[in-house]
C-alpha cells in the first residue's frame, strides 16, 4: 500500500492545511483497519478528525453518497457525525474538492508513484459502549435506528453497494478460491459448506421477492455505535449500502434465543414509533449472518498485502481458521434449514 506508506503526520498535517485546517502539531492515529484515521488537534482550539481513504476500496461517487446520507441524516436531527463542507486555502499544494457542498478533498501527493490522498474531514465525538443488556437502551437504540431507516427509505444508493447474495458472498467465495487463500487440504470441505450456505442463504431472500430496499448504516454492530449521555449516535458510514431493514438490527443480538428474542422486542418496541418493520425480513438473519462471514474472510484476503492486516490477523490462513470457519459454515447451514425466524414477542 504505497499510498498508506508515505501517509505519514507531515502529510496529513499538510493535507489539512490545504483546506484551512492548520494543526497545532498534535495528532493521535485512531483503531482503524480500513482507512487511515487521524485526530488531529487545530490551532484554534478545536479537535477534528480526518479520514484517509484507503485507495481502491471506493470511487468518489460513493464516497459523496455516503456524506450526502450522513449530512442528509444530520439535517432531519438524527444523531451521525457529517463530514465538515471544506474550502481550499489560496497558497500552498493543490487541492480538488468534490460534493455540493464540497465534503470529500484530493491532494496529489508529491511522487507521482504514489495514489492521490481522498480525505474528509468530521468533528471529533466520543461515546461508550451501549449496555445491550438495558431494555431501555435497546429500545432507545430502535427508535435511533428507525428514525436513520425512515429517512433512508426515502431514496435508494445509485452508486453504493446491495447487500445481496451474489454481491457479499458468491462474489467473495470466488475471490478466495481465485486468490488460493483456502488451503488445499481444507478447500474442498469448506468449499462444499460455503457453497450450500450461500445456496440456502439465496433460497431466503428469494422467499421474500417484494422485500423493502432501503438506505442502510450497514455495519451496525456494537462497536460502530458510541453512546453518550444523550443517547446513541454514529460517527461513521462507511460501510453504508442498499439492503433490507433488519440488517441494522441482528447484529445488536447476542447470546441465546430466548435472551434475542427479548433484545429483538426491545428493538423493535422503540423502531417501530418511526418505521414499521415487516416481520418475514426476521427469516433473513441466518443468511446474513453467513454471508458477513464469508465476506469478512474475502475482506481480509483482499487486503493482505497491507502490512497491518497479517499483524492483525495471524491466524488468517491457516488450517485451524479454515477448519473453523468450515464449522461455522455447516452450524449456518444447520440454522437456515431450521425454523429460521426470531420469534419477536407481540
Amino acid at each position: 500500500m504505497p499510498a498508506y506508506a508515505e501517509l505519514d503526520p507531515r502529510t496529513v498535517l499538510e493535507a489539512l492545511d490545504t483546506v484551512g485546517l492548520r494543526g497545532d502539531g498534535r495528532l493521535l492515529q485512531l483503531n482503524s483497519y480500513e482507512n487511515r484515521v487521524f485526530q488531529v488537534f487545530l490551532e484554534e482550539g478545536d479537535v477534528v478528525v480526518a479520514k484517509f481513504y484507503r485507495p481502491g476500496r471506493w470511487s468518489d461517487a460513493q464516497i459523496l453518497e455516503e456524506h450526502a446520507f450522513a449530512r442528509e441524516l444530520a439535517a432531519a436531527e438524527i444523531p451521525v457525525v457529517a463530514p465538515r463542507v471544506l474550502s481550499p486555502v489560496a497558497s500552498g499544494p493543490a487541492v480538488s474538492l468534490q460534493g455540493e457542498p464540497p465534503t470529500l478533498a484530493t491532494l496529489a501527493p508529491p511522487e507521482t508513484s504514489v495514489a492521490p490522498y481522498r480525505f474528509a474531514v468530521s468533528d471529533r465525538h466520543a461515546g461508550r459502549a451501549p449496555e445491550l443488556e438495558d431494555h431501555d437502551v435497546l429500545e432507545w437504540l430502535g427508535r435511533f435506528l428507525g428514525r436513520l431507516h425512515a429517512v433512508g427509505a426515502a431514496r435508494r444508493f445509485e452508486h453504493r453497494r446491495t447487500l445481496d447474495v451474489a454481491t457479499f458472498g458468491t462474489a467473495a467465495r470466488q475471490r478466495l478460491l481465485d486468490g488460493h487463500f483456502v488451503p488445499e487440504d481444507q478447500r474442498p470441505a469448506w468449499d462444499a459448506a460455503c457453497t450450500q450456505a450461500l445456496s440456502l442463504a439465496q433460497a431466503a431472500f428469494d422467499r421474500l421477492p417484494e422485500r423493502r430496499v432501503l438506505r442502510l448504516h450497514g455495519d451496525c454492530h456494537p462497536g460502530n455505535v458510541l453512546w453518550r449521555d444523550e443517547g446513541p449516535h454514529v460517527v461513521d458510514l462507511d460501510d453504508a449500502c442498499n439492503g433490507p431493514a433488519v440488517q441494522d438490527l441482528w447484529m445488536l443480538l447476542a447470546g441465546d434465543r430466548p435472551t434475542m428474542r427479548m433484545q429483538l422486542a426491545s428493538l423493535l418496541e422503540g423502531y417501530e414509533c418511526f418505521m414499521p418493520f415487516d416481520r418475514r425480513e426476521l427469516s433473513l438473519i441466518e443468511p446474513l449472518r453467513t454471508l458477513r462471514m464469508v465476506h469478512h474472510s474475502a475482506w481480509i484476503a483482499e487486503r493482505w498485502t497491507d502490512p497491518a492486516f497479517p499483524a492483525a490477523f495471524p491466524w488468517f490462513g491457516t488450517p485451524a481458521y479454515w477448519s473453523q470457519q468450515t464449522l461455522q459454515l455447516r452450524e449456518q447451514i444447520e440454522a437456515m434449514q431450521g425454523p429460521g425466524e426470531q420469534e419477536a414477542p407481540a
